[in-house]
């Protein structure tokens, strides 16, 4: 490999495990990243050294832990994603005030789902995302909506063989429900987001304790494929 092209992916690896939510909150020395990178301290410190120069980690002076730098922040602020998180917020708070449970804004990564944004109600009890966390395509509501964009050998090639009749009930539905199959005793119901051009960008999904939305499910399903058209409608406009 191009010593480069190593460099540059080790510089992404650190920047990918200091993302952890428990490395957000504590830090990351030396010797863990190492170790969680499968790489001799040495490269570590170097790689750790160039980001710090940069602005994309911080070193905190006296636990001598990294963690993520504001640069990191500023470049995500002009991510290509911006304009769709800007255009769903608004939608996200609109679904929590309408149906009283937390809503998700989310993107295909892989097999997995990634959570850009997410809102949630002032209840003691109910289902928070995290942004940036992952969860698996297969067994969530906004996996299955991102699923209905895939063609058949994606489907395949993501491992999704299994729910491909799940996911043909919800390109045809227009939204997918997951009753308890990715945690128990939670339910959600997602609709994908479509462009100008009918690709399936993202999707929102609506989460929440089954107690409480497992009777609600069916009727919450057209509002939040409402809701995901409107926010692929105003990203259509905004790239006009």
């Amino acid at each position: 490999m191009n010593p480069g092209n190593a460099a540059l992916g080790r510089g992404l690896d650190v920047l990918v495990a200091l993302a952890d939510p428990v490395a957000v909150r504590d830090g990351l020395g030396v010797s863990r990243l190492a170790e969680l990178l499968g790489t001799d301290k040495s490269q570590v410190s170097r790689t750790l050294a160039v980001l710090d120069e940069r602005g994309f980690v911080l070193r905190d002076p006296q636990t001598l832990a990294y963690r993520l730098g504001w640069q990191v922040f500023s470049l995500a602020a002009l991510a290509g994603g911006a304009p769709l998180i800007a255009a769903a917020r608004p939608v996200l708070l609109g679904l929590v005030a309408e149906l009283g449970e937390s809503a998700h804004l989310s993107v295909r990564q892989g097999d997995q789902v990634l959570t850009l944004a997410t809102e949630s109600p002032a209840v003691a009890i109910h289902a928070p995302g995290r942004v940036g966390g992952r969860t698996p395509l297969a067994t969530t509501s906004a996996g299955r909506a991102l699923a209905t964009g895939l063609s058949d050998d994606e489907l395949g090639a993501s491992g999704l063989d299994a729910f491909a009749d799940a996911i043909a009930l919800a390109r045809e539905q227009g939204f997918a429900i997951v009753r308890e199959e990715f945690e128990p005793g939670l339910v959600s119901v997602a609709a994908p987001i479509h462009d100008a051009a009918d690709r399936v960008i993202a999707a929102i999904n609506v989460s929440a304790p089954s107690f409480r939305f497992e009777t609600r499910l069916d009727e919450a399903a057209p509002t939040v494929a409402r809701a995901a058209a409107a926010i692929g409608a105003s990203v259509g406009l905004a790239a006009a």
